[in-house]
This record gives C-alpha cells, sequence and structure tokens, in this order.
C-alpha cells in the first residue's frame, strides 16, 4: 500500500518538476546551446515563399509515341488491350522479363510440389512462365505436375518444351524417362479403348 503511495505521488509530481526545468526556446540566449538555422531550410523557405505554388505542371511528360512509331515498330499491338479504356491498342499491359520474380516462383512452387499441393505448384510455375517465357524449370515443373494430376497430354507438351529449350540440360534424362513412360501409358489407354 505504502509504495503504491509513493508511486502515485512520484507520477504526478515528477512530470509537473521536469515541465518546470525546462526553459522556453524564446528565454534562451543566442549563444546557449542553440544550433543556428541550417541553410537548406532557409532557402527553402525562401523559395516556398517567391513560388507560392507548385512547379509541377511545368513539367508535365510527354509519352505520345513518335510520329513513325508504327511504321518502325509494327508489332507494337502484341500487348494486352485494356477494353475499358476505349479502342483497342490504346492502352497495353505487357510483363516484363523479371528473371528474379520467375525464380522466386519457382521456389514457391516447389514449396508446394513438396508438400504434394500440385494445384498450387502448377499454378506458381505457370506465373513463373510469364514472367521468364522459356524457363525450362518452370517447364520441366509444369510437366511433373500436370503428371501427378493424371493430365498426361499437358505433361508431354511441357517435358518436350523442356527438351527444346535445354536438350543437354540436367533434367533432360528424367524428361525422356518421363515421355517414354507417358508414351507407353498413352498406347496403353489406346489400346484399352475401342476405335470408334
Amino acid at each position: 500500500m505504502r509504495g503504491l503511495i509513493i508511486g502515485v505521488l512520484v507520477s504526478v509530481c515528477f512530470p509537473g518538476w521536469a515541465l518546470a526545468q525546462q526553459i522556453p526556446q524564446s528565454d534562451q540566449s543566442p549563444g546557449q546551446n542553440q544550433a543556428p538555422p541550417r541553410s537548406d531550410e532557409e532557402k527553402s523557405r525562401a523559395r516556398r515563399g517567391e513560388a507560392g505554388e507548385s512547379s509541377s505542371r511545368d513539367t508535365r511528360i510527354d509519352v505520345s509515341p513518335p510520329k513513325d512509331d508504327a511504321k518502325d515498330h509494327p508489332n507494337r499491338g502484341t500487348g494486352v488491350s485494356d477494353a475499358d479504356e476505349g479502342p483497342a491498342g490504346d492502352v497495353q499491359e505487357l510483363h516484363a522479363f523479371n528473371p528474379y520474380r520467375a525464380a522466386k516462383d519457382n521456389e514457391v512452387g516447389d514449396y508446394y510440389f513438396k508438400r504434394k499441393n500440385y494445384k498450387a505448384a502448377l499454378a506458381r510455375y505457370q506465373d513463373a512462365l510469364i514472367y521468364k517465357e522459356n524457363d525450362a524449370v518452370a517447364n520441366f515443373r509444369l510437366a511433373q505436375c500436370y503428371e501427378k494430376l493424371y493430365q498426361p497430354d499437358e505433361a508431354v507438351t511441357h517435358y518436350q518444351e523442356y527438351l527444346r529449350i535445354l536438350p543437354q540440360g540436367p533434367l533432360s534424362k528424367d524428361a525422356r524417362k518421363a515421355l517414354a513412360k507417358l508414351g507407353s501409358a498413352e498406347k496403353q489407354t489406346s489400346e484399352k479403348t475401342p476405335p470408334k
């Protein structure tokens, strides 16, 4: 109880004492621990006073294409046009080549693949191909996911794409084995189903 009373008294009295010890800035003489005004602050105040208004209106950037742009770049309309913005070709969205983003998508895809969440892994490997079209590892992993999800046609396509990109790559033997296995599996399923 006694400690509580002392705590209350200290918390009430101490802030008042600390406040009384502070000397207002205007009462100090110029030589007492006061930093001189910074020259850049003075300049910025002077500029604000002179201008009175932002100068950003004067610095607009012209983003219109040059005169002969359509002739010089005939394939410029290959992007995804935004239908809400106007006619096709007016606004286009292109995904830039970004190998870091592709590598991160591959890494996250590997995480899901190890946990046997093949649909999530498939989505991440597909995202990797958006940012790096000819990503051999993403194609190989996509093929593995399609194989696990019982979609052999898609798996064959991506194994073949891997071999097209890296015919002698580190996973080329595995890709060839998988293609042979999927080829024999396709033959077995085609033999079981009678022709129409």
